[in-house]
């Protein structure tokens, strides 16, 4: 049977090319591996080679021709017994009569069913509760994952000898040693590399950054290494590795330490990204991260480090990812937020309802698996959405949040989604234009006001 030459695509950019020379012609015996011509395209003049073997029947398009498009058949191979007169005078194929097309039904427009939420509680009803400091949490919940499992381990600037920049790591290298303790040299990309590394050779590091800001050393590490390993090896080869530390401003540090990353990362596949607002989150949530099999970004606060919370006394507290948490429930507006954009979100809420503006408070606590369907679920019952960051506001997790809402509930929206964010510009040092570029609860509660038309 004859085998139609497709004009082949040479690289993944072709869509045309030159069919510069024949270097057989018809009627030769062509063998699989033969070059049956060059090719030009934009970038470089390339040999191309049969697949099959057969007699070169016809050559469909002239060599010197230009502009030719990928798939167009250039010639028609031969088996043995053919000729080139069958192919030439083989009865075009008819083409089948279009059935004429059926009447088209009236449009009818279903309304979209609302989510179903997880609002499973994080403890069982009753759990005793301690109050514990989000740093504390942090500590106990690395503590607790390197007795369960000793392929966890620690490193970073300070983590050992000076206990951690900010305390976190306290205690961790009395108890379990300097083999599992690391201090690690100013080098973000180098350390960084060495836990990537580990992570594929089974060990399960953690690895602090004393500021996500210093991460930008090593984010070649984190995302094409640590994030990209497990697709690009077809499966065969995870990154089980813990990336951990403070992220977005604290007070008075300038525009290159005060950078939010939330959004940058979340938009990467291949890594899970989590932002704790309270101390059981931060908690529940590490030892989460250090059990999963892929690269998590763990973006912590240096502001809520000091912060009291109300933790379970539970012998295993984890918290699974993907599942967001209602702090206030409402139903005028809802208010999305995350990490240390929960204190405006429940600040705001407060003095909302002194106002009898009832608003529904939303965590996100991971924005990578990011639970839209506790989002969705609460706007189909408000129709009304305000989200909260510190972030800037181009590409942020508020415009991803308004842009799935657009497309999953807008039916149910009475107003336009407002994002607020801290200002488009570099953190200033002066501490009276670092308070107006971040974002506040007066400007939360001027959103709610401009959404419930109150």
């Amino acid at each position: 049977m004859a085998t139609e030459i497709l004009m082949p695509a040479l690289s993944p950019t072709m869509e045309e090319g030159t069919l510069a020379k024949w270097l057989v012609k018809e009627g030769d015996t062509v063998k699989a591996g033969d070059i049956l011509a060059e090719i030009e395209t934009d970038k470089a003049t390339m040999e191309f080679e049969a697949v099959d073997e057969g007699v070169m029947g016809k050559i469909l398009i002239a060599e010197g021709s230009e502009g030719v498009k990928v798939n167009t058949p250039i010639a028609v191979m031969l088996e043995d017994g053919e000729s080139a007169e069958d192919v030439a005078s083989a009865p075009a194929a008819k083409a089948p009569e279009a059935a004429p097309a059926p009447k088209a039904a009236p449009a009818t427009a279903k309304a979209p069913e609302a989510p179903k939420a997880n609002t499973s509680p994080d403890w069982p009803d009753g759990t005793e509760m301690q109050t514990m400091t989000v740093r504390e949490a942090l500590n106990t919940a690395m503590a607790e994952e390197m007795r369960r499992d000793d392929t966890v381990f620690v490193m970073g600037e300070e983590v050992a000898e000076y206990q951690g920049a900010y305390k976190i790591t306290q205690n961790l290298l009395e108890e379990f040693g300097a083999k599992r303790v690391i201090d690690t040299p100013i080098t973000e990309h180098g350390f960084a590399g060495i836990g990537v590394g580990a992570s594929w050779g089974g060990l399960r590091p953690i690895v602090e950054f004393m500021t996500w800001n210093f991460a930008m050393q090593a984010i070649d590490q984190i995302i094409n290494s640590a994030a990209k390993t497990l697709y690009m090896s077809g499966g065969q080869m995870g990154s089980p590795i813990v990336f951990r530390g403070p992220n977005g401003a604290a007070a008075r540090v300038g525009a290159q330490h005060s950078q939010d990353y939330a959004a940058w990362y979340a938009q990467v596949p291949g890594l899970r990204v989590v932002q704790p607002y309270s101390a059981a989150d931060a908690k529940g949530l590490l030892k989460t991260a250090i059990r999963d099999p892929n690269p998590v970004v763990f973006l912590e606060n240096e502001i809520l480090y000091g912060r009291s919370f109300e933790v379970p006394k539970l012998d295993d507290f984890t918290i699974p990812f993907g599942k967001a948490k209602i702090w206030r429930e409402g139903t005028d507006v809802t208010i999305v937020s995350f990490g240390i954009g929960m204190t405006y979100a429940l600040e705001a809420a407060e003095k909302l309802a002194e106002d009898g503006i009832s608003a529904e408070v939303i965590d996100l606590r991971t924005l990578r698996p990011m639970d839209t369907d506790t989002v969705i679920a609460s706007v189909m019952k408000t129709n009304r959405c305000v989200t909260v960051e510190e972030g800037w506001p181009v590409a942020s997790i508020g415009n991803h949040i308004s842009a799935v809402l657009m497309q999953k509930a807008f039916d149910y929206l009475d107003a336009p989604v407002i994002n607020c964010t801290g200002k488009d510009v570099p953190m200033p040092y002066a501490a009276n234009l670092e308070k107006l570029a971040l974002t506040s609860t007066q400007e939360v509660i001027d959103a709610v006001r401009q959404v419930t038309y109150r």
